[in-house]
């Protein structure tokens, strides 16, 4: 089977899809108050580091996944059930992903569709993509992210022509000091996206420009985070902090104070755009890096397991909660420090200080063979 390959564009289009994702439905930072764009600002700084220490643990075999990384750590035996681990983790996230879609689309746009049917939908376009390959995920999102940037700046020109903006909003900066700044960073907000940004260790290797891949990631990590900044600033500045945090779609809800001359307004249409379109991308990331572990369990190619994987996470994302309240609350819960900061930051920090030991021994007995 020929191998995948992703060009850089691509891999630039697919982190700033995967970052936007959910991260728009659910506003960064709100509980930081007035100063959530400082917070999500700060954060973005904190997950460029995240995302150096992810590339770095990649670099040290390039050519390999996470799961034959782990393997090349340690062994077979050990990774496979470390291996399953991580593939039901990104099998969770993408069932959380696509509850967001559900959750999203059976409010605002079809409220007389069943979540069920909207979810499955779902599901069979991103397990028709998957099955297609990471190069099509790959194309799709290199079309269509330019329309997002667009749409998003669209929304920042309309707000501020029906004079729905205001910087008194978010005043004054820093009025309660920067510990409840800190308090919002970790540790939820550093995981959202940005510690999420280790399934992406099942994408680098597809990339075939190695050398420049380094600069690139980090670039469109930076960029999705002013990104995110902006479409912080906009909620805050248009809806007040207090209506914003009550909001259950925040994004959505800033499109619908724009009334310019009764002409243009009730444009949802480009936020729920550009909300489905990074939910899809980060559905889909998730799903192939879960398949990939698979096919690195069971030694079979991916490909086979893209239908009952896909009725599996249409299921489970129908029942991990009983309605929005309960699927926010969840997300706010215990479940950062139990699942995502071990599987984020734990475990691939081990992971890194052992295949250091690997190399320096490596090198230790290249000397010896050269100085016998």
């Amino acid at each position: 089977m020929l191998k995948e390959n992703l060009s850089l564009s691509q891999l630039f289009a697919i982190i700033i899809g995967f970052n936007l994702g959910t991260t728009l439905v659910i506003v960064l930072g709100i509980s930081a108050k007035e100063d959530a764009w400082i917070a999500v600002l700060l954060t973005t700084a904190i997950g460029i580091l995240i995302t150096s220490f992810f590339l770095n643990l990649n670099e040290l075999v390039p050519s390999k996944n996470l799961f034959e990384i782990i393997e090349f750590g340690f062994n077979r035996a050990i990774a496979i059930p470390i291996t399953l681990i991580y593939t039901l983790y990104f099998f969770y996230l993408a069932s959380r992903t696509i509850r967001d879609f559900g959750e999203l689309t059976s409010t605002f746009i079809l409220p007389l569709t069943p979540i069920e049917v909207i979810v499955i939908t779902l599901m069979v376009i991103i397990g028709y993509i998957v099955y297609l390959g990471i190069e099509i995920l790959g194309r799709t999102t290199e079309i269509f992210i330019p329309y997002s940037a667009l749409f998003l700046l669209l929304l920042i020109v309309f707000l501020i022509a029906s004079h729905n903006l205001s910087i008194t909003k978010i005043q004054p900066v820093l009025a309660r000091g920067i510990l409840p700044v800190i308090k919002t960073m970790f540790p939820i907000e550093i995981n959202r996206p940005y510690g999420e940004l280790l399934v992406m260790t099942c994408i680098f290797p597809h990339i075939t420009n190695i050398k420049m891949r380094k600069k690139l990631v980090l670039f469109s990590v930076a960029f999705s985070g002013i990104l995110l900044t902006i479409a912080t600033l906009i909620i805050t500045t248009s809806l007040g902090i207090t209506t914003a945090t009550r909001a259950t779609f925040p994004l959505l809800s800033t499109t619908r104070l724009i009334s310019i001359s009764e002409l243009i307004e009730r444009i949802d249409a480009l936020a729920v755009f550009i909300i489905i379109l990074g939910i899809i991308i980060k559905s889909s990331i998730f799903v192939y890096s879960g398949l990939k572990g698979l096919e690195f369990i069971f030694k079979y190619q991916y490909r086979y397991f893209v239908v009952p994987i896909v009725c599996i996470i249409s299921m489970f994302s129908i029942f991990i909660s009983l309605d929005i309240n309960d699927h926010v609350k969840e997300a706010a819960s215990a479940v950062p420090y139990l699942l995502y900061l071990p599987l984020q930051f734990a475990f691939p920090s081990f992971l890194l200080f052992i295949l250091l030991i690997k190399k320096i021994k490596r090198k230790d007995k290249a000397k010896l063979h050269e100085n016998p």
